[in-house]
């Protein structure tokens, strides 16, 4: 099966303490994940973040519905994380996992540049965060420079 991978960009007005929080912390999460239709707080990411740990994209209903699942492979505070990436389904697949790296740095005048990096994508997972990401680290941004998310935008998973 052929593999893709992903990467976005950006560039934030914040610190990377507030970009790395904005990723694992669930309160923060779940003010730029919002509900597409709804636009409620929708998912979640849970982990205590430690090398090796289980992390969960969560939603955020009676069930508590797992989206995507993997694991911690590298957490270096607050720089850079290294996670898999599955479906709950494929969790026991190591071959259909893929790998999101968050690289956050520094970049100049009070800006952090944000770079995601999804490999070893299928198809169809391409297809889903072509479009998810983008919507995802609009959000974050807009919302880590303004304490809300953009107006109206749809995040879709």
């Amino acid at each position: 099966m052929e593999k893709n991978s992903f990467v976005y960009v950006t560039y934030i007005l914040t610190t990377p303490e507030k970009v790395w929080s904005a990723i694992i912390d669930p309160e923060i999460t779940s003010q730029y994940w919002l509900d597409p239709l709804a636009k409620n707080p929708a998912h979640i990411n849970v982990s205590d973040w430690k090398p090796g740990s289980l992390w969960k994209h969560e939603k955020l209903d009676d069930a508590k519905t797992v989206d995507i699942i993997g694991k911690v492979i590298e957490s270096s505070p607050p720089h850079r994380l290294v996670l898999t990436w599955a479906r709950p389904k494929e969790m026991e697949e190591e071959s259909k996992h893929a790998r999101v790296t968050f690289d956050i740095e520094p970049y100049a005048n009070g800006l952090v540049r944000l770079v995601v990096t999804h490999e070893d994508l299928d198809p169809q997972m391409l297809a889903g965060i072509s479009s998810g990401w983008p919507s995802v680290l609009s959000n974050l941004k807009t919302f880590l420079e303004s304490g809300r998310p953009l107006a109206g935008h749809i995040v879709s998973v």
